[in-house]
């Protein structure tokens, strides 16, 4: 494995399946699209954080550390994930809600992913401004100063740029198993999709491919910035990833293709775009895609294909980062 010198602690069930969306695929008219299911990774529900976890929980485990600080938007998957590792190896948590999504109903705060994380008896708190990534690291960093005051052992999973993209390490493992699935299944995967928001698994799965010789473009859909601060965030962390497992001057710019179109209003706030791609995905396969992440990132692959950037004969792979239960979050997604 490209990531065999970093400590890891198991919590993902992997290989995750690759299957084929027949009916999505015949309702869209375009290529045959395909879906990686990390929705199905298994942690208190799944999703693409397992992955990004088992990295940090190792490092906080090899630090024995007792307490683990996530900061992360209300109705975040990451912090639902966070709760879970920590509670699978006997760890404190606690969590910081970023206020990210403004007017939003009563179940967007008491169901979903929050629920989930005080059901697992997380302590949680607030930090009003959900744009701005560094003051909320800071935040953490000081609740786990008060914390080693108390003879505590945190360890803190950041949000930021500026800190190590440990999480990306799971992503690059994801393109290893990839790889041997698609050959396994005798699938040409001509480009892949999936929700850019951290830029963690994005970046991770970027440098995976390439550091392995695989060179299917990856399609990025934003789901919390725009296209221009986006590229720019995942230019820079996808170098770092490629640095931490020994590789120089692996991506270039061009790698990395994103698009913003259906990101409008903003993060975790719905359009029709998302509206129809998560009923399609519903009506059409059975699947479940949430506002926040997999349900913007699908309606943004949904008008590539619309807009003729693949052509029918192709494969295109959808990777489902889980996320489903923002949904309950949503009531009026059913009206």
């Amino acid at each position: 494995m490209l990531t065999a010198k970093y400590p890891r602690a198991k919590l993902a069930h992997t290989p995750t399946p690759i299957e084929l969306l027949p009916r999505l695929s015949k309702e869209i008219g375009g290529p045959a699209i395909w879906v990686k299911r990390d929705d199905c990774t298994g942690l208190a529900f799944g999703g693409n954080k397992a992955r990004q976890l088992e990295y940090y929980l190792g490092e906080a485990l090899r630090d024995k550390a007792d307490t683990i600080l996530i900061t992360s938007a209300v109705q975040s998957n990451y912090s639902r994930s966070a709760v879970a590792a920590a509670r699978k190896y006997g760890l404190d948590v606690e969590v910081q809600l970023e206020e990210r999504v403004p007017d939003q109903p009563i179940e967007y705060y008491n169901s979903g992913n929050p629920f989930i994380s005080k059901l697992m008896g997380a302590q949680t708190f607030s930090y009003p401004d959900g744009e701005d990534e560094e003051g909320a690291d800071n935040a953490v960093f000081k609740r786990a100063t008060k914390l080693k005051e108390q003879g505590k052992r945190p360890y803190v999973i950041p949000l930021s740029n500026k800190h190590i993209p440990l999480g990306s390490l799971g992503y690059v493992d994801c393109a290893e198993e990839l790889i041997s699935q698609v050959f396994e299944q005798k699938i040409l995967i001509n480009a892949i999709a999936c929700a850019s928001g951290s830029g963690t698994t994005h970046a991770g799965l970027l440098v995976g491919l390439r550091a392995l010789g695989n060179w299917a473009p990856i399609y990025g859909i934003c789901v919390r910035r725009d296209k221009l601060s986006q590229t720019k965030r995942v230019f820079e962390k996808s170098k770092i990833v490629a640095k931490m497992i020994g590789f120089k001057n692996l991506i270039d710019k061009s790698d990395i293709k994103l698009t913003d179109t259906t990101l409008s209003p903003g993060y975790g706030q719905l359009n029709h775009k998302v509206v129809e791609a998560i009923d399609l995905a519903a009506n059409c396969e059975g699947l479940l895609v949430d506002p926040v992440y997999t349900g913007k990132a699908l309606a943004g692959l949904i008008e590539l294909i619309r807009n003729g950037e693949f052509s029918k004969d192709q494969n295109v792979l959808f990777i489902h980062t889980g996320g489903t239960p923002a949904l309950f979050g949503y009531p009026e997604l059913v009206k």
